[in-house]
């Protein structure tokens, strides 16, 4: 099932929109006229405004309200984390939820917001992010990311996942490498992994593949 948007205004869906990347996923598809609706457990944290955007209360693992504001949506965005660095079993069971009432609903794409170092792409980074930051920082997060990069990979979603470097909280410079195969640079700013992630709507060219983002 391949579903390509050519432009318009779209029903775009935002889960974890409190976030760092997230908030740019709201803030950029606001700017591009795209109707919004930002789903978080704490909406108060959102300080956004806007008559196309609607805040949705609620939490991943509660399907019903998973359910609810998946309906009528056009494409799905998860920019879902953790502050934690221990292993976070709700987070894989709301990405499951998601997939699920997509897949209920006919909602077909989803672009699902990953780490560099999982799978295929940890052998793509430095030496010292390879070796030592991901044993023994990271190891739960890359865990937890590979669980659910899995959910999504087996679901019959036109999906695409993003894994990006370190995040920054800098500037939307638009300047960016991406792509399978690119050797990771150490950063990335959340404004330009939001920047890409929004582009991978109306887009095919990485459609069921796992493109990192770097600079």
């Amino acid at each position: 099932m391949i579903s390509l948007y050519k432009g318009g205004i779209m029903n775009l869906l935002i889960f974890g929109a409190t976030g760092g990347t997230g908030c740019e996923l709201v803030k950029q598809a606001l700017a591009q006229g795209h109707i919004v609706t930002a789903f978080a457990r704490n909406p108060d944290k959102l300080d956004i405004q806007h008559s196309n955007l609607k805040v949705t209360k609620g939490d991943v693992t509660d399907v019903a309200a998973v359910e609810q504001a998946v309906k009528g949506q056009d494409a799905v965005f998860s920019a879902l984390g953790s502050s934690s660095l221990k292993k976070n079993p709700a987070l894989v069971e709301g990405v499951r939820n998601i997939v699920q009432m997509m897949e209920k609903h006919g909602v077909p794409r989803f672009i699902y917001e990953s780490s560099l170092g999982v799978g295929e792409s940890r052998k793509r980074v430095n030496f010292l992010v390879r070796f030592i930051i991901i044993p023994l920082v990271l190891r739960n997060a890359i865990a937890d990311h590979e669980e659910k990069e899995q959910i999504i990979k087996q679901s019959q979603l036109d999906w695409v996942i993003v894994r990006p470097a370190g995040l920054t909280n800098g500037s939307h410079t638009k300047d960016y490498k991406h792509g399978e195969s690119i050797q990771y640079g150490a950063k990335i700013s959340r404004a330009d992994v939001a920047d890409f992630m929004l582009k991978q709507v109306s887009e095919n060219t990485y459609l069921h593949k796992t493109p990192g983002v770097s600079y």
